[in-house]
């Protein structure tokens, strides 16, 4: 089954409903086949942790980010700055690449 998501990791992005609704984040990992994603800061959730000396692990409370459905949020555009759909567009030199939506500018992961 081949997914293919407009997402890609280092992007910026803006959730654009849920409980995290406004908030913007940089993608840290993209599950595709899952059509989720993980974002820095967003859908932070707590875990607690039972100490394992074996390991040295302490215990406590962790906080995590956990994955969010893709369709919650929108890229941002690196030029206008703006949250917009993402388009594909072929180049001179045949490659794929994504574009704004908005101001038609090229969309690179950095």
């Amino acid at each position: 089954m081949n997914v293919e998501i407009n997402i890609r990791r280092n992007d910026r992005v803006v959730v654009i409903s849920g409980k995290d609704r406004g908030k913007t984040g940089r993608v840290i990992e993209v599950h595709p086949r899952k059509r989720r994603i993980l974002v820095e800061g967003v859908n932070v959730v707590k875990r607690h942790l039972k100490a394992n000396s074996r390991r040295g692990v302490q215990g406590g409370i962790l906080e995590k980010e956990s994955p969010i459905d893709v369709s919650n949020v929108m890229v941002i555009c690196p030029h206008c700055g703006v949250a917009s759909r993402v388009a594909h567009q072929v180049l001179a030199d045949g490659r794929r690449s994504r574009a704004c939506k908005k101001c038609g500018a090229t969309i690179e992961s950095k």
